[in-house]
């Protein structure tokens, strides 16, 4: 059984991690740690005038499903927004812990996961480059509010 849940679709998502590495100017930078099994991702994004992500750069130290996970977020980041990334995050939780049917849209690639929710111990590793993806987004926000904020009261 173990066997299905490392496709050759997987096995391929993996190995090819898109976006790799770090950015010079990140916006957000942020980094989410399995606890249980050591798996590591640190995000940087850059976002645009409307929030959506510019630039994406991803180093990610993970088993095969986390890997995975990383290949297909890298695959479809561009351009996303900070919604789409927690829709994604929301539905892929759903999956993995309660029988959701997984992400749709932009991430709906995140569904070849599916079976990981038979194996709670991969979990989190799964969910590392979403949740840091998430995190960094997050906080390219929260600094451009802070930034706005600041550029309004110098203005007053």
């Amino acid at each position: 059984m173990i066997d299905d849940l490392y496709s050759a679709r997987i096995l391929s998502l993996a190995a090819n991690l898109p976006h790799s590495g770090r950015l010079a100017e990140p916006h957000g930078t942020a980094e989410r740690v399995a606890k249980l099994c050591g798996s590591k991702a640190i995000v940087d994004v850059t976002l645009d005038a409307e929030g959506r992500i510019k630039e994406f750069a991803q180093t990610v130290k993970a088993c095969a499903l986390g890997q995975a996970a990383a290949g297909v977020v890298g695959e479809s980041i561009l351009g996303a927004s900070a919604a789409e990334i927690l829709e994604a995050r929301d539905a892929m939780l759903a999956m993995l812990k309660s029988g959701g049917e997984g992400p749709v849209g932009r991430f709906e690639g995140l569904r070849v996961l599916k079976q990981v929710a038979d194996y709670p111990a991969r979990h989190a590793s799964t969910m590392v480059a979403l949740e840091a993806t998430l995190d960094a987004v997050n906080q390219a926000l929260e600094k451009h509010h802070s930034d706005t904020r600041t550029r309004l009261a110098g203005a007053a």
